[in-house]
């Protein structure tokens, strides 16, 4: 059933937002009338699987609980839960691909962006003290945080709450009727088990990725140390995790992207930055 996924700055309140709408939505299905009381919700994000801050400032730590949050979701999504996201997700690639995981359910989802600005953000983390960010790791994730868009798939429906103003509430019945009383997607919408026959689509998916691949290998080629590397198609850059990348590598993370996206097909010219951003969370 349906997917929350909770994203904003770090100390934005996101945790708190989650809680609250946990409180809320099983306030409103435990009512006696309430045709939909069978459902149960479940949040599923950092402080449930023993998550700590610190993690974000290590690169192959981070990628260890990026998979592990995303194996606790898909084990969590039922017919019969609401699942609440409540993580960072700060990287719009990770938004996608739990996206992702909902339309292989076939389910309904949001997401729900804490907004609050940056120096808000920052003053609130300082007077968390040891609960908070430590103060390097705040500015690196705060210039790292990518908004969401409400105009991609994986974005929307969004509902945007402007924290630091306190009459600003939580948009509740909208969430419910956006999660519960719409209908989910039908199966065959865009994650259906059968192949895309769109010749073109299927070409370009494979020539932007060939390409971006062999940007990569051609770069580490020069032996010049470097950190990200320029590719064809997007401004996003691929990060490179602290050593070179194989091309067995490589193919392994490219047929993973290709088979997931002929299940859901992209916008041709979104396929670049989408496939950059999937190999930055999967390197």
């Amino acid at each position: 059933m349906p997917l929350v996924m909770m994203t904003g700055l770090p100390s934005s309140g996101k945790t708190t937002r989650a809680l609250e709408l946990e409180r809320l939505l099983s306030e409103r299905l435990s009512q006696p009338t309430n045709q939909h009381r069978r459902l149960s919700v479940q949040v599923v994000g950092d402080s449930t699987l023993g998550v700590g801050h610190g993690v974000y400032g290590r690169a192959s730590e981070e990628k260890m609980a990026r998979g592990a949050l995303l194996s606790a979701v898909e084990r969590a999504v039922s017919r019969e839960t609401i699942v609440i996201v409540d993580a960072p997700n700060y990287i719009k690639g990770l938004r996608y691909q739990l996206f992702c995981v909902g339309r292989e359910v076939s389910t309904t989802q949001c997401v729900v962006h804490c907004a609050i600005p940056v120096a808000e953000a920052r003053r609130i983390n300082q007077a968390r003290g040891a609960e908070g960010y430590e103060s390097a790791l705040f500015e690196e994730l705060a210039m790292r945080y990518e908004e969401p868009n409400p105009a991609a798939k994986w974005d929307s429906p969004l509902f945007t709450i402007i924290q630091h103003d306190p009459n600003d509430q939580l948009p509740f019945e909208d969430i419910w009727d956006a999660l519960v009383e719409k209908r989910a997607p039908a199966p065959n919408f865009s994650t259906a088990m059968k192949p895309v026959t769109e010749t073109n689509y299927l070409f370009e998916l494979d020539k932007a990725t060939q390409e971006i691949i062999a940007a990569v290998l051609d770069a580490q080629k020069s032996g010049v140390p470097m950190y990200e590397i320029v590719v064809p198609g997007t401004g996003e850059k691929v990060r490179l995790p602290g050593r070179s990348l194989t091309l067995s590598e490589l193919r392994r993370l490219r047929m993973q992207f290709t088979k997931l996206n002929r299940q859901v097909p992209l916008k041709i010219d979104k396929i670049p930055e989408l496939f950059v951003s999937y190999l930055n969370i999967n390197l």
